[in-house]
């Protein structure tokens, strides 16, 4: 490709980029709405157990019900 369709291209996502980030408006994470009631945050140990520790141990239940329950022959 030569030097002009680089610039052009270049050019062309700089601009919708930059077009997506005006149009789009904030998330106004901060601002509270009525009937929010935020419950107590998690401590380190209950986000690991929660995000890491069930789904480990779901995973070692399917992989050991897939196991226990196959019906093929066993092969040597």
């Amino acid at each position: 490709m030569d030097k002009k369709n680089v610039l052009r291209a270049g050019a062309l996502a700089a601009g919708t980029t930059l077009m997506m980030l005006l149009m789009s408006s904030p998330a106004l994470a901060l601002t509270r709405d009525d009937g929010d009631d935020p419950g107590s945050g998690l401590s380190a140990g209950e986000t690991v157990g929660l995000y890491v520790g069930i789904p480990l141990v779901a995973f070692a239940i399917i992989v050991g019900l897939v196991m226990v329950l196959d019906k093929s022959e066993k092969r040597v």
